[in-house]
């Protein structure tokens, strides 16, 4: 990544000189019906679902990759506050959303 992302509201050694405005990336995904067939194999004996962990973690990748992007096309020199959230956009599709306070810095 070329910007600096963190959760906090600052950057330590640097100071905010404005903000260039929200910096976002999301993805939506959907399962796939072989990677649910295993998965309902390993719900059967409970424990960690990898085939799902795997995706999900990708997904949080892609999203976080198109903030940065967003960020960039801003003209930021860092993303602040940044914020991954997820919703249900229907039965069997999730989104993933990274966003967080596209900021030029002195």
């Amino acid at each position: 990544m070329s910007l600096i992302v963190t959760m906090s509201d600052t950057v330590p050694g640097r100071e905010i000189d404005s903000v260039v405005g929200v910096a976002r990336g999301n993805v939506v995904r959907a399962r796939f019906f072989g990677r649910d067939f295993v998965a309902g194999l390993r719900n059967l004996v409970g424990g960690e679902v990898p085939e799902y962990t795997k995706l999900l973690s990708e997904t949080r990748e892609q999203a976080l990759d198109r903030m940065v992007r967003h960020g960039e096309e801003l003209g930021a020199d860092a993303i602040i506050t940044f914020r991954l959230a997820t919703s249900t956009v229907m039965e069997g599709t999730a989104e993933i959303l990274a966003y967080g306070t596209a900021v030029k810095l002195k």
